[in-house]
Protein backbone atom coordinates (compact mmCIF):
# COMPACT_ATOMS: atom_id res chain seq x y z
CA UNK A 1 0.00 0.00 0.00
CA UNK A 2 1.31 3.22 -0.64
CA UNK A 3 1.52 6.17 1.95
CA UNK A 4 0.44 9.46 1.09
CA UNK A 5 2.21 12.61 2.15
CA UNK A 6 -0.30 13.29 4.85
CA UNK A 7 -1.53 9.45 5.48
CA UNK A 8 -4.90 9.08 7.06
CA UNK A 9 -5.72 6.82 9.88
CA UNK A 10 -6.68 4.28 7.46
CA UNK A 11 -3.32 4.12 5.25
CA UNK A 12 -1.20 4.22 8.25
CA UNK A 13 -3.23 1.28 10.10
CA UNK A 14 -3.02 -1.02 6.85
CA UNK A 15 0.66 0.04 6.10
CA UNK A 16 1.34 -1.44 9.42
CA UNK A 17 -0.73 -4.65 9.12
CA UNK A 18 1.02 -5.26 5.08
CA UNK A 19 4.78 -4.35 7.68
CA UNK A 20 3.75 -7.05 10.31
CA UNK A 21 3.07 -9.94 7.54
CA UNK A 22 5.91 -9.35 5.76
CA UNK A 23 8.25 -9.39 9.04
CA UNK A 24 6.51 -12.88 9.80
CA UNK A 25 5.19 -11.16 13.13
CA UNK A 26 1.45 -11.85 12.03
CA UNK A 27 1.02 -15.54 10.15
CA UNK A 28 -2.61 -15.91 9.98
CA UNK A 29 -5.59 -13.99 8.47
CA UNK A 30 -7.97 -13.39 11.22
CA UNK A 31 -4.75 -11.94 13.03
CA UNK A 32 -4.46 -9.07 9.97
CA UNK A 33 -7.69 -8.74 9.52
CA UNK A 34 -7.73 -7.93 13.74
CA UNK A 35 -5.21 -5.51 12.99
CA UNK A 36 -6.35 -3.98 10.17
CA UNK A 37 -9.33 -2.81 12.56
CA UNK A 38 -8.71 -2.11 15.50
CA UNK A 39 -7.38 1.61 15.03
CA UNK A 40 -4.88 1.91 17.74
CA UNK A 41 -4.88 5.52 18.01
CA UNK A 42 -7.97 5.93 19.57
CA UNK A 43 -6.82 3.82 22.69
CA UNK A 44 -3.36 6.54 23.18
CA UNK A 45 -4.60 10.13 22.99
CA UNK A 46 -1.49 11.03 24.45
CA UNK A 47 2.34 8.47 25.14
CA UNK A 48 5.58 9.42 25.59
CA UNK A 49 8.09 7.20 22.91
CA UNK A 50 11.12 6.26 24.34
CA UNK A 51 14.80 6.79 21.36
CA UNK A 52 17.94 7.50 21.53
CA UNK A 53 17.72 7.67 25.66
CA UNK A 54 15.14 10.65 25.35
CA UNK A 55 11.52 10.51 25.52
CA UNK A 56 9.37 12.43 22.73
CA UNK A 57 5.74 13.25 24.12
CA UNK A 58 3.20 12.88 21.52
CA UNK A 59 -0.90 14.48 21.79
CA UNK A 60 -3.59 14.33 19.51
CA UNK A 61 -3.50 17.11 17.32
CA UNK A 62 -0.05 16.95 17.08
CA UNK A 63 1.57 16.46 13.30
CA UNK A 64 3.17 13.34 14.14
CA UNK A 65 1.25 11.72 16.77
CA UNK A 66 -0.82 9.70 14.11
CA UNK A 67 2.30 8.35 12.37
CA UNK A 68 3.98 8.07 15.80
CA UNK A 69 0.82 5.94 17.00
CA UNK A 70 1.29 3.27 14.43
CA UNK A 71 5.09 3.07 14.31
CA UNK A 72 6.15 -0.11 15.83
CA UNK A 73 7.25 1.18 18.97
CA UNK A 74 6.48 1.13 23.01
CA UNK A 75 3.94 4.07 23.93
CA UNK A 76 4.61 4.90 27.29
CA UNK A 77 1.36 5.88 28.89
CA UNK A 78 1.36 6.24 32.60
CA UNK A 79 4.65 7.12 34.90
CA UNK A 80 4.55 7.31 38.60
CA UNK A 81 5.81 10.36 40.86
CA UNK A 82 9.59 8.91 40.02
CA UNK A 83 9.26 8.91 36.36
CA UNK A 84 8.92 5.24 35.99
CA UNK A 85 6.70 4.03 33.21
CA UNK A 86 3.55 2.43 34.48
CA UNK A 87 1.49 1.58 31.48
CA UNK A 88 2.32 1.18 27.51
CA UNK A 89 0.72 0.04 24.89
CA UNK A 90 3.03 -2.85 23.90
CA UNK A 91 5.22 -2.42 20.20
CA UNK A 92 2.98 -4.36 17.24
CA UNK A 93 5.32 -6.82 16.36
CA UNK A 94 6.17 -7.95 19.73
CA UNK A 95 2.20 -8.26 20.73
CA UNK A 96 1.43 -9.90 17.33
CA UNK A 97 3.93 -12.67 17.82
CA UNK A 98 2.57 -12.97 21.34
CA UNK A 99 -1.10 -13.54 19.97
CA UNK A 100 -0.08 -15.31 17.18
CA UNK A 101 1.42 -17.69 19.87
CA UNK A 102 -1.89 -18.02 22.03
CA UNK A 103 -2.65 -20.15 18.80
CA UNK A 104 -6.28 -19.48 19.29
CA UNK A 105 -9.38 -21.17 18.11
CA UNK A 106 -13.16 -19.90 17.16
CA UNK A 107 -15.04 -20.54 20.43
CA UNK A 108 -11.42 -20.05 22.89
CA UNK A 109 -12.15 -17.64 25.87
CA UNK A 110 -9.36 -15.75 26.83
CA UNK A 111 -7.46 -14.31 29.96
CA UNK A 112 -5.39 -10.90 29.61
CA UNK A 113 -3.44 -9.99 32.58
CA UNK A 114 -2.81 -6.07 32.10
CA UNK A 115 -5.51 -4.30 30.15
CA UNK A 116 -3.37 -1.19 29.97
CA UNK A 117 -4.54 1.50 27.39
CA UNK A 118 -7.49 -1.61 26.24
CA UNK A 119 -5.62 -2.36 23.16
CA UNK A 120 -4.75 -5.27 22.84
CA UNK A 121 -8.30 -6.45 24.51
CA UNK A 122 -9.89 -4.73 21.57
CA UNK A 123 -7.76 -7.27 18.88
CA UNK A 124 -8.75 -10.18 21.13
CA UNK A 125 -12.60 -9.09 21.05
CA UNK A 126 -12.36 -8.43 17.04
CA UNK A 127 -11.02 -12.22 17.17
CA UNK A 128 -13.17 -14.07 19.46
CA UNK A 129 -15.91 -11.51 20.03
CA UNK A 130 -15.97 -9.63 23.44
CA UNK A 131 -18.26 -11.93 25.38
CA UNK A 132 -14.95 -14.58 25.02
CA UNK A 133 -12.79 -12.34 26.49
CA UNK A 134 -11.71 -10.90 29.90
CA UNK A 135 -9.03 -8.56 31.28
CA UNK A 136 -7.42 -7.78 34.29
CA UNK A 137 -5.43 -4.72 35.34
CA UNK A 138 -4.50 -3.45 39.03
CA UNK A 139 -5.34 0.07 38.16
CA UNK A 140 -8.47 0.87 38.37
CA UNK A 141 -8.25 4.37 36.03
CA UNK A 142 -6.19 2.61 33.46
CA UNK A 143 -9.96 -0.15 33.73
CA UNK A 144 -11.81 2.94 33.77
CA UNK A 145 -10.06 4.47 31.03
CA UNK A 146 -9.61 1.39 28.82
CA UNK A 147 -13.09 0.27 28.85
CA UNK A 148 -14.09 3.65 27.56
CA UNK A 149 -11.82 3.48 24.59
CA UNK A 150 -13.36 0.09 24.14
CA UNK A 151 -16.96 0.83 24.26
CA UNK A 152 -16.34 3.51 21.49
CA UNK A 153 -14.39 1.22 19.34
CA UNK A 154 -17.72 -1.25 19.72
CA UNK A 155 -16.37 -3.67 22.32
CA UNK A 156 -16.96 -4.91 25.59
CA UNK A 157 -15.14 -7.38 26.71
CA UNK A 158 -15.31 -7.68 30.93
CA UNK A 159 -12.99 -5.58 32.22
CA UNK A 160 -11.71 -6.21 35.74
CA UNK A 161 -10.01 -3.77 38.14
CA UNK A 162 -8.16 -6.06 40.56
CA UNK A 163 -4.74 -7.96 41.27
CA UNK A 164 -4.00 -9.93 38.07
CA UNK A 165 -1.65 -12.56 40.00
CA UNK A 166 -4.59 -13.93 41.07
CA UNK A 167 -6.61 -13.80 37.63
CA UNK A 168 -10.07 -13.74 37.70
CA UNK A 169 -11.53 -17.73 38.89
CA UNK A 170 -15.55 -15.99 38.07
CA UNK A 171 -15.10 -16.76 34.76
CA UNK A 172 -12.46 -19.89 34.46
CA UNK A 173 -11.64 -21.99 33.22
CA UNK A 174 -10.23 -20.40 30.31
CA UNK A 175 -8.82 -21.85 26.67
CA UNK A 176 -5.86 -19.15 26.88
CA UNK A 177 -3.98 -16.78 29.04
CA UNK A 178 -2.09 -13.88 28.13
CA UNK A 179 0.09 -11.43 30.49
CA UNK A 180 0.97 -8.23 28.70
CA UNK A 181 3.04 -7.82 32.05
CA UNK A 182 6.33 -8.80 33.43
CA UNK A 183 6.04 -11.73 36.27
CA UNK A 184 8.79 -13.48 37.69
CA UNK A 185 7.29 -16.84 37.85
CA UNK A 186 3.76 -17.90 36.79
CA UNK A 187 1.36 -18.20 39.55
CA UNK A 188 -0.64 -20.65 40.77
CA UNK A 189 -3.83 -19.65 40.13
CA UNK A 190 -2.89 -18.93 36.21
CA UNK A 191 -2.76 -22.83 35.76
CA UNK A 192 -5.43 -23.04 38.36
CA UNK A 193 -7.98 -21.51 35.64
CA UNK A 194 -7.17 -22.85 32.48
CA UNK A 195 -8.25 -25.91 30.87
CA UNK A 196 -5.98 -28.79 29.97
CA UNK A 197 -4.13 -28.16 26.96
CA UNK A 198 -4.18 -24.86 27.16
CA UNK A 199 -1.67 -22.50 27.03
CA UNK A 200 -0.29 -19.37 28.53
CA UNK A 201 2.14 -16.97 27.08
CA UNK A 202 3.69 -14.85 29.44
CA UNK A 203 6.76 -12.69 30.01
CA UNK A 204 9.69 -13.95 32.24
CA UNK A 205 12.75 -11.61 32.68
CA UNK A 206 13.65 -10.83 29.22
CA UNK A 207 11.92 -13.44 27.92
CA UNK A 208 8.31 -14.55 26.03
CA UNK A 209 7.11 -18.14 27.00
CA UNK A 210 4.84 -19.88 25.45
CA UNK A 211 3.51 -23.09 27.94
CA UNK A 212 0.99 -25.80 27.05
CA UNK A 213 -0.83 -26.87 30.55
CA UNK A 214 -0.99 -30.86 31.11
CA UNK A 215 -3.68 -32.58 32.69
CA UNK A 216 -1.43 -32.95 35.89
CA UNK A 217 -1.93 -29.07 36.10
CA UNK A 218 2.21 -28.83 35.71
CA UNK A 219 3.15 -26.48 32.28
CA UNK A 220 5.81 -26.58 29.83
CA UNK A 221 6.97 -25.50 26.58
CA UNK A 222 9.59 -23.10 24.75
CA UNK A 223 11.03 -18.84 24.45
CA UNK A 224 9.58 -17.52 21.58
CA UNK A 225 12.47 -15.78 19.49
CA UNK A 226 13.20 -12.25 20.53
CA UNK A 227 13.68 -10.69 23.91
CA UNK A 228 11.41 -8.15 25.70
CA UNK A 229 10.59 -6.48 28.95
CA UNK A 230 7.27 -5.84 30.18
CA UNK A 231 6.25 -3.35 32.95
CA UNK A 232 6.15 -5.65 36.37
CA UNK A 233 3.08 -6.48 37.40
CA UNK A 234 2.22 -4.61 40.39
CA UNK A 235 0.05 -5.87 43.58
CA UNK A 236 -1.24 -2.87 43.85
CA UNK A 237 -2.17 0.18 41.47
CA UNK A 238 0.29 2.57 43.80
CA UNK A 239 3.38 0.23 44.44
CA UNK A 240 6.44 1.85 43.88
CA UNK A 241 9.75 -0.32 43.10
CA UNK A 242 12.57 1.47 44.16
CA UNK A 243 14.54 3.52 41.22
CA UNK A 244 17.92 2.61 40.11
CA UNK A 245 18.82 6.00 40.53
CA UNK A 246 18.42 5.88 44.29
CA UNK A 247 20.98 2.67 44.75
CA UNK A 248 23.75 4.30 42.64
CA UNK A 249 25.53 6.05 45.30
CA UNK A 250 24.95 3.41 48.09
CA UNK A 251 26.19 0.70 45.09
CA UNK A 252 29.31 2.41 44.70
CA UNK A 253 30.29 3.02 48.48
CA UNK A 254 28.57 0.24 50.52
CA UNK A 255 31.70 -2.25 51.57
CA UNK A 256 31.30 -6.22 52.22
CA UNK A 257 33.31 -9.33 51.36
CA UNK A 258 35.58 -9.00 48.18
CA UNK A 259 36.77 -11.24 45.97
CA UNK A 260 38.46 -11.87 42.22
CA UNK A 261 36.61 -13.60 39.58
CA UNK A 262 36.67 -14.09 36.53
CA UNK A 263 33.92 -13.78 34.41
CA UNK A 264 32.52 -16.43 31.92
CA UNK A 265 30.69 -14.06 29.41
CA UNK A 266 30.37 -10.43 28.64
CA UNK A 267 27.94 -9.64 30.56
CA UNK A 268 25.65 -7.51 28.00
CA UNK A 269 25.40 -10.45 26.03
CA UNK A 270 22.17 -10.93 24.86
CA UNK A 271 21.80 -14.41 26.09
CA UNK A 272 23.80 -13.60 29.47
CA UNK A 273 20.65 -11.01 29.86
CA UNK A 274 18.19 -13.48 29.48
CA UNK A 275 19.49 -16.34 31.49
CA UNK A 276 20.59 -13.81 34.29
CA UNK A 277 17.08 -12.27 34.16
CA UNK A 278 15.45 -15.92 34.25
CA UNK A 279 17.93 -16.52 37.69
CA UNK A 280 17.09 -13.45 39.07
CA UNK A 281 13.77 -11.62 37.44
CA UNK A 282 13.69 -9.48 40.69
CA UNK A 283 17.16 -8.24 41.06
CA UNK A 284 17.76 -4.51 39.38
CA UNK A 285 20.70 -4.73 37.42
CA UNK A 286 22.51 -1.44 35.78
CA UNK A 287 26.02 -0.90 34.65
CA UNK A 288 27.92 2.35 35.76
CA UNK A 289 31.56 3.85 34.16
CA UNK A 290 33.20 4.98 37.58
CA UNK A 291 36.70 6.26 35.69
CA UNK A 292 38.31 4.09 33.26
CA UNK A 293 36.77 0.99 35.10
CA UNK A 294 32.77 -0.30 34.45
CA UNK A 295 31.40 -0.98 37.31
CA UNK A 296 28.11 -3.26 37.10
CA UNK A 297 26.04 -3.25 40.05
CA UNK A 298 23.24 -6.43 41.66
CA UNK A 299 20.87 -5.67 43.98
CA UNK A 300 17.81 -7.51 45.50
CA UNK A 301 15.25 -5.76 46.95
CA UNK A 302 13.96 -8.64 48.84
CA UNK A 303 16.64 -9.66 50.91
CA UNK A 304 18.42 -6.57 50.87
CA UNK A 305 21.39 -8.78 49.32
CA UNK A 306 23.83 -6.79 46.48
CA UNK A 307 26.77 -7.26 44.36
CA UNK A 308 29.37 -4.74 43.09
CA UNK A 309 31.77 -6.33 39.77
CA UNK A 310 34.51 -4.04 38.71
CA UNK A 311 36.15 -4.78 35.58
CA UNK A 312 39.84 -4.61 36.38
CA UNK A 313 41.49 -5.83 33.36
CA UNK A 314 41.58 -4.03 30.03
CA UNK A 315 40.27 -6.66 27.33
CA UNK A 316 40.24 -9.70 30.02
CA UNK A 317 37.28 -11.03 31.84
CA UNK A 318 38.58 -10.59 35.41
CA UNK A 319 36.81 -8.49 37.59
CA UNK A 320 37.20 -7.26 41.56
CA UNK A 321 33.54 -9.05 43.20
CA UNK A 322 31.99 -6.96 46.07
CA UNK A 323 29.09 -7.94 48.09
CA UNK A 324 26.84 -8.60 50.95
CA UNK A 325 23.78 -9.29 52.43
CA UNK A 326 22.76 -12.84 52.85
CA UNK A 327 22.57 -14.03 49.33
CA UNK A 328 25.94 -14.42 47.16
CA UNK A 329 24.38 -13.34 43.92
CA UNK A 330 26.87 -13.78 41.83
CA UNK A 331 27.64 -17.05 43.06
CA UNK A 332 24.18 -18.27 42.02
CA UNK A 333 24.38 -16.84 38.75
CA UNK A 334 27.96 -17.84 37.89
CA UNK A 335 26.88 -21.73 37.12
CA UNK A 336 24.14 -20.74 34.48
CA UNK A 337 26.30 -18.24 32.78
CA UNK A 338 29.47 -20.71 32.31
CA UNK A 339 27.47 -23.70 31.39
CA UNK A 340 25.89 -21.45 28.39
CA UNK A 341 29.38 -20.08 27.34
CA UNK A 342 30.39 -23.77 27.35
CA UNK A 343 27.46 -25.21 25.22
CA UNK A 344 28.57 -22.52 22.57
CA UNK A 345 26.45 -19.61 23.66
CA UNK A 346 22.89 -21.47 22.44
CA UNK A 347 20.35 -19.17 21.38
CA UNK A 348 17.52 -18.44 23.97
CA UNK A 349 14.48 -20.01 21.59
CA UNK A 350 16.79 -22.98 22.27
CA UNK A 351 15.79 -22.88 26.04
CA UNK A 352 12.07 -23.60 27.86
CA UNK A 353 10.77 -23.50 31.01
CA UNK A 354 8.40 -26.26 33.24
CA UNK A 355 6.16 -25.47 35.96
CA UNK A 356 5.46 -28.29 38.16
CA UNK A 357 2.83 -28.93 39.81
CA UNK A 358 3.79 -28.10 42.91
CA UNK A 359 5.01 -24.67 41.25
CA UNK A 360 8.83 -25.27 41.25
CA UNK A 361 10.33 -23.55 38.09
CA UNK A 362 12.75 -25.45 36.21
CA UNK A 363 14.37 -24.20 32.88
CA UNK A 364 16.21 -26.79 30.27
CA UNK A 365 18.22 -26.43 27.25
CA UNK A 366 16.76 -28.13 23.99
CA UNK A 367 14.47 -31.24 25.39
CA UNK A 368 12.89 -30.49 29.15
CA UNK A 369 14.36 -34.08 29.91
CA UNK A 370 17.88 -32.86 29.38
CA UNK A 371 20.49 -30.55 31.22
CA UNK A 372 17.65 -28.48 33.32
CA UNK A 373 18.39 -25.78 36.30
CA UNK A 374 15.72 -25.69 39.26
CA UNK A 375 14.99 -21.54 39.53
CA UNK A 376 14.61 -20.30 42.91
CA UNK A 377 11.45 -19.10 44.08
Amino acid sequence: MTITDAPSADELRHHMADRLVREGCIRSKPWRAAFLAIPRHEFVPAFFVRSQGRLHEYSQGDPAWLAAAYSDASLLTQFDQDGTATSSSTQPSLMAQMLEALDVRDGDTVLEIGAGTGYNAALLSHRLGADRVVTVDVDPHLVAAASGRLRQAGYEPTLVAGDGMAGYPERAPYDRLLATCGVGRIPTPWRDQLRPGGVIVANIGCGIVRLVLAADHSAGGRFLRGLATFMNARPTPDTVGTPAGRLVQPLLTWSGETREITLPAVLDAPGAQFLSSLLHPQVKEFALGNGDQEVRCLFDPESSSWARITMTGAGVMTARLDFGGPRDLWAEREPLLAHWRDAGRPGHERYGLTVGPDGGHSLWLDEPDGVSWQLPE
